[in-house]
């Protein structure tokens, strides 16, 4: 059984910093990819970054130049490196794991940004 664990988030202001981290445990033999999607109160869920296992890097516009994915293939673990966080991105993050064709998701961490 393959479980996902975020970790890191928490209150920040605007400007400020902070870094995710996507852990997982079980049986998992490589990650095909890492997803990091959000959702805001009242808001659709909406993904944030993603990263293959080769190293493929992909940002939603709203993050890119401010949030930095990463992967660890070695240790079956990702971030997300978060700065100049604005009000707007506060939201519950979570981390998609796909594996073998099968998705694995967190619980989610709350980032909440205030003025």
């Amino acid at each position: 059984q393959v479980q996902v664990v975020e970790s890191g988030g928490g209150l920040v202001q605007a400007g400020g910093s902070l870094r995710l981290s996507c852990a997982t445990s079980g049986t998992i033999f490589s990650i095909n990819a890492m997803y990091w999607y959000r959702q805001a109160p009242g808001k659709q869920r909406e993904l944030v970054a993603f990263i293959t296992g080769s190293g493929s890097t992909n940002y939603a516009n709203s993050v890119k130049g401010r949030f930095t994915i990463s992967l660890d293939n070695a240790k079956n673990t990702g971030n997300l490196q978060m700065n100049g966080l604005k009000p707007e991105d506060t939201a519950v993050y979570y981390c998609d794991v796909r594996s073998n064709g099968r998705d694995y998701w967190g619980q989610g961490t709350q980032v909440t940004v205030s003025q």
